[in-house]
């Protein structure tokens, strides 16, 4: 059975990839960082450069928090379903 075009065995995740809108956001944000923290000017190339180090070694860290977040978010809610399940049963 195939489930949004994928087979039943899991495939692992590719990269993750931010738009370019996105990338030019965060670039910006770095470019802010470090003549507000630091300072100092940061050049096109290392903030790329950053930004590229934070696509590939931290992005991935913090989507699978995340998806362990909705986890523990989507289990307390079935098990308050569950319970709002039990709480309609009427005495017999």
């Amino acid at each position: 059975m195939e489930l949004y075009g994928r087979k039943n065995k899991r495939e692992p995740l590719s990269q993750i990839k931010l738009s370019d809108s996105q990338k030019e956001k965060l670039k910006a944000e770095i470019r802010t960082f470090y003549l507000d923290e630091r300072g100092e000017e940061i050049g096109m190339i290392e903030q790329m450069q950053l930004l590229e180090l934070f696509e590939r070694n931290m992005a991935p860290i913090i989507y699978n928090k995340a998806l362990d977040d909705a986890k523990v978010w989507y289990t307390q809610m079935m098990d308050n379903l569950d319970s709002d399940y039990y709480a309609l049963y009427k005495e017999e």
